[in-house]
């Protein structure tokens, strides 16, 4: 029986599709959704690496992700809960896949709802995208959303 869903995201057209298909797992008995949203460590690496000295990005690039991935997790969280689900939300800074099963083992959850492309589709191209690989690594029934 499904129950608690983890719903990763990096707030993409496809990952915002998958709301709706989220909304309609309601009616089969899931309560709980877990958000999960990863900022990835290997962009602010090669951010701070490679440009920071040339570009003077900011220095507090990590602190402006979080806070843009607190407004748009406020928003998905409004969404679900106004269907009635318990939300809780997470931000984790790591490698998105590593995180995803990560939270897989840690929490009792029945499936994953994720996007079929995330935001950058140039990377999936070369090295495959995220929902593929979590396809193939996790242990959970896996719902993948095509765009």
């Amino acid at each position: 029986m499904l129950r608690k869903i983890l719903y990763p995201t990096d707030f993409s057209d496809v990952s915002k599709n998958a709301l709706e298909y989220i909304k309609q797992l309601k009616e089969s008995g899931v309560e709980e959704i877990l958000v999960l949203h990863i900022i990835d460590e290997r962009d602010l690496q090669f951010t701070y690496l490679y440009f920071l000295d040339e570009y003077r990005v900011d220095e507090n690039l990590e602190q402006k992700l979080k806070v843009e991935a607190i407004r748009e997790l406020g928003k998905i969280e409004g969404k679900l809960e106004d269907c009635g689900f318990k939300v809780t939300s997470r931000i984790e800074l790591g490698v998105p896949l590593k995180e995803i099963l990560k939270a897989e083992q840690r929490e009792d959850i029945s499936m994953i709802v994720i996007g079929s492309h995330g935001k950058s589709n140039v990377e999936e191209m070369f090295l495959g995208s995220v929902s593929e690989k979590v396809i193939r690594k996790c242990k959970k029934p896996v719902l993948v959303i095509k765009r």
